[in-house]
């Protein structure tokens, strides 16, 4: 799910010097040419208006691929090397952007890296545009929340893409909700640069230290089959029985004298899910560290020695709520409508691309020890606006990340800086509440799993498709 390049799949082997080397060539040096890179999930549902049942969840054959098929024919999209087991289009390619399948069918924009966040809602308004005229023709509408909130497990059709075989298969032997994490989330999230392992490191330290207000500012996920469950964003919560070792917050962050090496050491304890060859994805469950000594003979008797693709890949199966790539990539908010979709890179560009911003919101948490970090971490999935602590804390960083925007002073054709994207989220924290908030007063505790349900669920989490909501950009 990356917006910037990653290092190219290489079969080179891999030597000790190739697991920080990934991250030294990514510096870039000159902070003026810092990119920000978006993505965004949806969930699709067919609006069948002849079905009893409301709308349901898409499948690949009858709904995804035309969706799929049409971004080829009509706007310049091209299929990706990447394909199905039988050869099916599972992600699409455009101008250094790509659109994928997670594995429930969820369509993921993960945009080209691009200098401001200008640009990126602009980017955004033109993939809503592209995704609403032709899902409205075909019946479709996409739902932008943290967490499906009707459908169960076995409503959704799995996507035909090799990796996510192998997930399926072993993330429930590491915790009880990994299936519900592939199936039954949807996220937003961004990337960033960095200049130097040392900024690198304060970036990472800050990002992590504040990501929990950042789940808190964007909640959007009350709903479980139909009821309201007592989280604002139980996709954070979900994500807290995935797998422990390659999940969460670490103590490790928040230690002075960063350097990639103590990533790379974390990174190398927890076990692979796979590697790839000729094209197939190979299931190998060995810790990294084991593999790169020893190497893995697979059933049939070949043996397979560490490649730099297969760190490359290990590295993008590694899920803390900051993770390190060859960019910095923050991963702890729920998917959210096209009125904050844009607010998200915003915010993270005026608390990362400052340095002023990125002290400040360090301060906000600096003194916390890491039991109460999670403590924290906690209040913020469950609570979010409705606990004092986290909303006086969430104000606060806003304003931080407004600060350290308007100092960064990137004026789009009208004059306006990128604190613009703030407005109405900003608005939506002071008044103490998140999306989960808006949800639930629309909604209610207890809307259920009904058709009439259903259709209340599309229009209140409706990104594009069937039905209607302004575009990312209302000025576009």
């Amino acid at each position: 799910m990356s917006s910037t390049p990653t290092t190219t799949t290489s079969s080179d082997p891999l030597r000790a010097e190739d697991l920080t080397e990934v991250f030294r060539r990514a510096e870039r040096r000159d902070q003026a040419t810092h990119l920000v890179g978006t993505e965004q999930e949806k969930f699709g549902l067919y609006m069948d208006p002849q079905d009893p049942a409301g709308p349901r969840p898409v499948g690949y054959e009858a709904h995804v691929l035309p969706v799929l098929q049409a971004f080829i024919d009509e706007f310049g999209w091209r299929p990706a090397a990447d394909r199905g087991p039988g050869g099916e289009i599972i992600a699409l390619e455009r101008d250094g952007a790509s659109i994928t399948l997670e594995p429930g069918g969820q369509f993921e924009l993960s945009g080209k890296p691009l200098p401001h966040v200008h640009a990126t809602c602009g980017e955004f308004t033109q993939h809503y545009r592209e995704l609403h005229s032709v899902s409205q023709r075909l019946g479709l509408a996409w739902l932008a929340t943290g967490f499906h909130p009707f459908a169960t497990r076995e409503e959704i059709q799995w996507m035909p893409k090799g990796r996510y075989r192998v997930m399926r298969d072993f993330l429930p032997t590491r915790g009880s909700r990994g299936l519900d994490m592939m199936l039954r989330t949807c996220t937003v999230q961004a990337n960033f640069d960095f200049a130097s392992e040392q900024q690198c490191g304060e970036r990472l330290r800050m990002a992590m230290g504040v990501s929990g207000l950042s789940t808190a500012i964007f909640a959007n996920s009350p709903y479980r089959e139909g009821e309201d469950r007592g989280f604002a964003s139980l996709r954070s919560d979900n994500w807290t029985d995935v797998d422990n070792a390659r999940c969460g917050i670490w103590p490790w962050a928040f230690e002075p004298g960063f350097c990639y090496e103590r990533y790379v050491e974390w990174a190398l304890d927890v076990p692979m899910f796979l590697i790839r060859r000729d094209g197939a994805y190979l299931p190998v469950h060995l810790p990294f560290r084991i593999y790169m000594k020893d190497g893995y003979t697979a059933p049939d008797g070949t043996h397979h020695r560490a490649q730099r693709g297969d760190w490359d890949i290990h590295l993008s199966t590694l899920f803390p709520e900051i993770r390190l790539k060859p960019y910095l990539e923050v991963r702890g908010c729920d998917s959210v409508s096209s009125a904050f979709v844009c607010a998200l890179p915003a915010m993270w560009k005026g608390l990362l691309y400052d340095a002023d911003a990125t002290a400040a919101a360090w301060e906000l948490v600096a003194g916390l020890d890491f039991p109460a970090r999670l403590a924290l971490w906690q209040e913020c999935r469950q609570h979010a606006m409705r606990s004092p602590r986290v909303h006086a804390l969430c104000v606060r960083l806003m304003a931080i990340a407004r600060a350290g925007l308007e100092r960064q002073d990137v004026r789009d054709s009208k004059g306006r800086t990128e604190a613009r994207f703030l407005d109405g989220l900003e608005l939506l924290v002071q008044s103490g509440r998140s999306p989960a908030d808006l949800a639930r007063e629309a909604l209610g505790a207890s809307p259920g799993r009904g058709a009439a349900a259903r259709r209340a669920f599309a229009r209140h989490f409706h990104f594009a498709g069937a039905g209607g909501e302004p575009s990312p950009d209302p000025d576009a």
